[in-house]
């Protein structure tokens, strides 16, 4: 049986004339962590916005544990256990902590989210809601509106609703940009807690993150791959260091 949970062939996408991602074979293995790098316009959000159907490859394939996902829509992709965080952090800023988490929760009863429900009835969840506020370090704002959270723990806070969807396979988007050193540490830690039992795609401009953390890197440049292996491999490969260094097109 492969270990292959993610694989895509030939993945190609256009706006109008311009390919933004040209033929991308990418192999994502189970239980690792996979990191996309490359400059930025390199083509690595584009990759994202296909795999988890947010855009619609012009061609190529997207297979997730065998299957053949490429027509599907994000919802379906999501109930399949593909999930994705995104850049700009996106919780809801009125609600608290531990309400974003419980209504990440009730996808669990289906297509109802039951904003309608009394508190009573929706704090089944909170158990489990707070259990994933714990192991995000955030169980101490769980009554903290979203919004009044600092920018890092708001990104926390958004893996713990991610985690909340029970994925398999999870696609975090530049997870520590913008953060302090402090706010990058313990995002580092945490998705260093989180990986068991899962599988991690991530898109991530600090390479220090990258180093210490990825088991398998694979650097794009102008839509295509120019590189792939661990660490140490891409950062010795002269393609890779002029593509960081030199390249004109930059972002």
């Amino acid at each position: 049986m492969s270990d292959t949970i993610l694989e895509t062939t030939g993945l190609t996408r256009e706006f109008r004339g311009f390919v933004a991602v040209n033929g991308v074979d990418l192999k994502v293995r189970t239980g690792t962590i996979h990191a996309l790098i490359g400059p930025n316009g390199a083509g690595k959000t584009t990759c994202f916005n296909m795999l988890t159907k947010f855009l619609q490859p012009t061609r190529g394939g997207i297979h997730l544990k065998g299957r053949d996902i490429t027509g599907l829509k994000p919802a379906a992709v999501a109930r399949l256990g593909l999930v994705r965080s995104f850049q700009i952090s996106a919780v809801f800023a009125h609600l608290t902590a531990l309400q974003n988490v419980r209504l990440a929760l009730q996808r669990r009863r289906g297509g109802s989210f039951d904003f309608w429900r009394s508190e009573r009835v929706l704090d089944r969840y909170n158990g489990r809601a707070l259990d994933l506020l714990d192991d995000v370090g955030l169980r101490a704002f769980a009554e903290v509106p979203a919004g009044q959270l600092a920018y890092g723990r708001k990104r926390a806070l958004e893996i713990a609703t991610t985690l909340a969807l029970d994925p398999e396979v999870m696609l975090l988007d530049e997870p520590t940009a913008g953060m302090t050193h402090a706010d990058v540490d313990r995002t580092v830690a945490l998705i260093r807690r989180i990986r068991r039992g899962r599988t991690i795609l991530m898109v991530e401009h600090n390479l220090s993150v990258v180093e210490g953390l990825c088991d398998t890197i694979t650097v794009l440049t102008r839509g295509r791959v120019l590189a792939e292996g661990d660490y140490a491999a891409v950062s010795r490969n002269p393609d890779v260091v002029a593509a960081y260094l030199g390249s004109a097109d930059g972002g």
